[in-house]
């Protein structure tokens, strides 16, 4: 039996790319994004009600981790690279599926667009153009469950981040703070500790290096795309 799935919607954010892109949804409050729906799906009658909830859950696709075949065993990033674990143990975008599963703040619902209903969230951990399956309610009091055991993921990367305010200031000003909370959180794969070397990604139509030595990441270069 087969069983198929189309996109509800695609999400538009600041990442063209998945490098740089929060490892975690909620890490970066800060980050905005849109959810524009496919034409057969923006019937308002479906968003009716959905303004009484704070946080909604994504259901989407690793659209740029798509391959033929599947390992049961990943090699998280995490671990250093060279350590597997099993695939249902991660949020390896490398799956059976590809399935992949967000908790987002809504922000607001804006009903009448160009693109029929969209919907404002923050905290996104998505790629733009990223094909939503499915959009829940979050209910902290059967989804919330601060007790519960991390295993290898229990804890989050950071680093203190330095960046002249001559390049920050080449950014729009809302979008300032928000890339410096995402740098914070360490952009670089966990086996790619070089130090010296540069990295860089794509944001809000900039591209952003920086190099990173020991606990401080340093930006290098903020220049239009």
């Amino acid at each position: 039996m087969e069983y198929t799935i189309h996109p509800i919607a695609h999400i538009r954010t600041d990442f063209t790319d998945k490098f740089g892109i929060p490892r975690q949804s909620g890490l970066v409050p800060e980050l905005t994004a849109r959810i524009v729906f496919e034409p057969e799906y923006r019937d308002p009658n479906a968003l009716v009600g959905i303004e009484g909830y704070d946080r909604l859950w994504l259901i989407w696709q690793f659209s740029a981790a798509v391959r033929d075949g599947w390992s049961p065993t990943v090699r998280p990033p995490k671990l250093g690279g060279n350590k597997r674990i099993g695939v249902f143990a991660t949020r390896s975008p490398f799956r059976p599926n590809e399935i992949g599963l967000s908790s987002v703040r809504l922000d607001r619902v804006e009903l009448n667009t160009p693109d029929g209903p969209v919907l404002h969230i923050s905290g996104a951990d998505l790629m733009d153009g990223t094909p939503i399956f499915d959009i829940k309610p979050y209910l902290a009091y059967t989804d919330s469950h601060p007790e519960a055991r991390g295993g290898f993921a229990l804890t989050t990367d950071a680093v203190r981040v330095e960046c002249p305010a001559q390049l920050l200031e080449r950014l729009p000003e809302e979008r300032r703070q928000t890339l410096l909370n995402v740098l914070a959180q360490d952009p670089r794969p966990g086996y790619q500790h070089e130090p010296g070397r540069v990295y860089g990604f794509p944001f809000a139509g900039f591209e952003v290096k920086f190099t990173v030595e020991g606990d401080l990441l340093t930006v290098r270069q903020i220049e239009s795309r």
